[in-house]
């Protein structure tokens, strides 16, 4: 099968989990660092799916590489080449298929709960799950696309995720691992600082302290999203 193309724009920010989640499945997949210069894709057509992680830059930002990633998403929405993205991936892919992409009324970092929407397209995607404790990096939110439907959402932010059809665009995180968790807290200590006195802000110390508890539960719904993600993948 053709690989699925996923795109880092942050080293930091790559596909964590997801590349386990694939190799496991033998499902080939092609890494495009654009944070280390890498050129986006002029074609979605070698792809079976089209993969967009997170990142600290803002959709709304004047970014050399935007225009290209905006264009590819809606040709590959076009082609029926399912897209899946995270956090700033869910806002690129909001933002190419018309959605609005602002400053969501607070910061959210850390671990904190998100519950999932009750309409058959969210049981599709999560099944039995209701509701669960997500891993939230942001400060910006999307508004949904037409024909989206809605999927989760948290006490601080309204919209944590949406799909259409084979398509789905995630706030929150669900591919993190330990050594990401880690990593993040080290980086983004002067922004947890920054927020301590926000109510979905969490020290470094207790996102850390959470994981043991938190990591196998958000892996057990990462692999039910992405089960149904690949599930769309063309053969």
């Amino acid at each position: 099968m053709k690989p699925v193309a996923i795109f880092r724009h942050a080293s930091p920010e790559g596909p964590g989990y997801l590349a386990e989640f694939l190799d496991e499945r033998q499902i080939p997949w092609r890494l495009f660092a654009i944070d280390a210069g890498d050129a986006v894709p002029h074609s979605a057509e070698a792809y079976s799916g089209l993969v967009f992680m997170g990142g600290p830059m803002s959709v709304n930002d004047e970014l050399p590489w935007l225009l290209p990633v905006l264009a590819l998403i809606r040709e590959a929405v076009a082609r029926d080449i399912p897209v899946l993205g995270h956090c700033l991936g869910g806002q690129l892919i909001s933002k190419a298929l018309g959605a609005t992409v602002s400053r969501n009324p607070v910061k959210e970092i850390g671990w904190g709960e998100a519950t999932v929407a009750d309409n058959d397209v969210a049981h599709a995607w999560f099944g039995e799950v209701r509701h669960f404790n997500a891993f939230h990096w942001h400060g910006e939110t999307f508004t949904l696309p037409q024909g989206a439907a809605h999927l989760l959402s948290s006490a601080y932010c309204a919209n944590q995720a949406w799909a259409i059809g084979k398509h789905l665009a995630l706030q929150c995180h669900v591919e993190m691992t330990a050594g990401m968790i880690v990593s993040w807290c080290e980086i983004g200590a002067e922004e947890i600082l920054a927020g301590k006195n926000s109510p979905a802000v969490q020290s470094a110390s207790e996102i850390r302290r959470k994981m043991a508890d938190e990591l196998p539960r958000l892996r057990e719904v990462a692999t039910r999203l992405y089960t149904k993600w690949i599930a769309g993948l063309p053969r």
